[in-house]
């Protein structure tokens, strides 16, 4: 792209819609949400077509882009909401007081299908940190931070964007991003995080493999004694929109045979999740036959045993985000994946 009005009108659509992809993991990161990323996308998508007269080509059309990205998301953020992990804001809860309590939508960090999120970049180290950087524990962690400070640690320490340039992107000094940074390393650090323990190869080891293999055997036979095997003694279980969240292998398989049981003899679809292996969990549809969609699960692993798994149950909002029918006919146990 050349500078002012060089470039014909489709041009300029082409060289925007380029910047898409990476744009919305970052507005992902900042705003802890998929479908608000996407409309802060679309948003700095817009403001830049309507405004590239007004661009001079001081900088690149890719740190314009995220100049106008930064402010529609601090625009979004001065509400102050911060999305969250059930486990950020209650206690576990025993199974014997389980009790399932919805919270509105806007309260939930949401998951994100890893291709809209995850530009492809052939370096092997910068694509295991792009996926370490939306793992929902560190993305529940940049909520906590201010707004600004969350900007200034995702430019620098995930997109890795010298001081100076967020600097000019921010509209402020050197010092002031450096001090920023500093603050936002420090809060990241006193954090005590539940659930954070996904050490995650990237792509995943064959010990990896073959645990998530013997999951989805497990859970598609609702073998308890076989899932238990699996996962750590301190596993966790979130289920949003539902504020409950289970600790322990004897809590999480004794909530799966009693309030979870309608979930035996489902069927599982990989998926890529947040940087994390993940699958669509189809339940067996007894009015309609076949199996319909009841959530997307989320998986971290460490050390060889599952020690976190979530389920996001909300399905006509995340199906369709990962290009997944919400039905599967009863002969169907695997369907082709839409791009």
């Amino acid at each position: 792209m050349g500078d002012g009005g060089t470039a014909t009108r489709t041009d300029l659509d082409v060289a925007l819609e380029k910047h898409r992809t990476e744009l919305t993991g970052y507005c992902y990161r900042m705003l802890g949400s998929s479908f608000e990323a996407e409309d802060a996308v679309q948003d700095t998508l817009v403001r830049a077509w309507r405004s590239y007269d007004k661009f001079e080509g001081r900088s690149s059309l890719r740190s314009w882009l995220y100049r106008i990205a930064t402010n529609v998301c601090l625009d979004m953020l001065s509400a102050g909401n911060k999305r969250a992990r059930p486990m950020d804001l209650t206690e576990s809860t025993p199974l014997a007081r389980a009790a399932l309590s919805p919270r509105p939508d806007h309260t939930w960090l949401e998951p994100m299908p890893d291709a809209r999120v995850l530009p492809t970049v052939e370096d092997p180290a910068e694509a295991a940190v792009a996926k370490e950087s939306v793992r929902l524990a560190f993305m529940a962690a940049l909520q906590q931070l201010p707004p600004k400070q969350r900007a200034v640690l995702i430019l620098r320490e995930v997109l890795a964007w010298r001081a100076s340039e967020v600097a000019e992107l921010l509209g402020t000094t050197v010092a002031s991003v450096n001090s920023a940074l500093q603050r936002a390393r420090a809060t990241l650090a006193e954090r005590d995080d539940k659930g954070a323990g996904a050490a995650v190869s990237d792509p995943l080891d064959e010990q990896q493999q073959k645990l998530l293999e013997r999951y989805v055997k497990a859970f598609e036979g609702y073998d308890m004694t076989a899932l238990t095997a699996l996962l750590h003694e301190d596993a966790v279980m979130t289920m949003p929109p539902f504020d409950l969240w289970l600790t322990g292998h004897d809590d999480i398989t004794g909530f799966m045979t009693t309030l979870g049981a309608a979930c035996a003899g489902s069927r599982l679809l990989p998926v890529e999740v947040n940087g994390l292996p993940g699958f669509a969990q189809y339940k067996p549809d007894p009015e309609a036959g076949g199996f319909t969609a009841w959530a997307v699960q989320v998986l971290e692993i460490s050390e060889g045993r599952l020690t976190g798994f979530h389920f996001f149950l909300d399905t006509k909002r995340w199906f369709p985000l990962f290009d997944l029918p919400l039905h599967l006919e009863a002969e169907t146990d695997q369907v082709e994946q839409g791009a």
